[in-house]
């Protein structure tokens, strides 16, 4: 007896987005090969791949046509956007960024990895409260 595994299906990147849609997520064609998709105010930017899952950029916050990314600064969470906003992140955020997330994996069939499943990942840090601390000419020791 002969055992055969079985040939990995091929989905495209808009059977992918219409998985999305069946999960209650609003997805937008801004330009080809790129689909914006949110839900309960949080989205994302997904990458047409050939071949490949998409590829999902950090989620954030929607704020106008800008998406926010997370910026922990030890004491609080802001969102930070490429325009400069800074908006403090509440629980509702927080836990709306989670449930995003898992739930963007999920239809898109990607791996769910356990540190990132426990809570919210910062994408920006600032710990030290030191903004700027990395530009300059200064010795920097992390880099050696």
């Amino acid at each position: 007896m002969f055992f055969r595994r079985e040939k990995p299906k091929y989905v495209s990147f808009s059977e992918h987005t219409d998985s999305l849609r069946s999960l209650r997520f609003a997805v937008e064609s801004p330009s080809s090969g790129t689909v914006k998709v949110s839900r309960d105010g949080i989205a994302a930017i997904l990458e047409d791949i050939p071949g490949q899952a998409p590829r999902v950029n950090k989620a954030g916050l929607a704020v106008g046509s800008e998406i926010g990314l997370i910026e922990n600064h030890g004491y609080q969470m802001f969102w930070r956007t490429p325009g400069g906003k800074r908006i403090p992140a509440t629980a509702v955020h927080l836990k709306a960024l989670h449930a995003f997330q898992e739930d963007l994996k999920e239809g898109l069939g990607l791996t769910s990895l356990y540190n990132e499943s426990l809570g919210t990942v910062s994408d920006l840090h600032l710990y030290d409260r030191v903004e700027h601390r990395d530009a300059g000419n200064a010795d920097k020791p992390w880099q050696h």
